[in-house]
């Protein structure tokens, strides 16, 4: 059975689902998940997110920032780990390309996963850039 993906608000999913999901992945080792009022926070304010269920359970989420006409930056893909290698990583970045079909999908890739994206089509950029405050403070004027 393949799983149903949807496009959802965000602020609208059961949190402790969700960190369900990222811990089962792989990704809550890179994302604040102990800090719930922050997590809630990337769920409610991001614009795009997109779920992937099976049978109802939910077992992938693509969580993104997009302005729909020329870049969408996928900030977060989750599979859970015994439903990756399935094509739900795909179907969720298919659906978040085709909520905004114009734009170009960017994104920062795990370590463990730079050789997925370029099978499905993604390219590498080699002038991507961060500024992390929790390395870099915002300076002052």
């Amino acid at each position: 059975m393949q799983p149903v993906t949807q496009r959802v608000d965000g602020a609208s999913l059961d949190l402790d689902e969700v960190l369900a999901v990222y811990r089962a992945s792989g990704l809550g080792q890179r994302r604040p998940i102990h800090e719930r009022d922050r997590f809630a926070a990337m769920l409610r304010n991001a614009n795009l997110v997109i779920t992937a269920r099976l049978d109802g359970e939910l077992i992938g989420i693509a969580r993104s920032i997009s302005d729909f006409a020329y870049a969408t930056y996928l900030s977060d893909i989750a599979v859970v780990q015994r439903h990756q290698r399935a094509g739900v990583g795909r179907a969720l970045i298919a659906a978040t390309q085709a909520e905004a079909p114009t734009a170009k999908v960017i994104l920062l890739s795990a370590p463990a996963a730079t050789r997925y994206y370029p099978h499905i089509g993604f390219t590498p950029h080699d002038s991507a850039w961060v500024l992390d405050p929790a390395v870099s403070p915002v300076p002052t004027r």
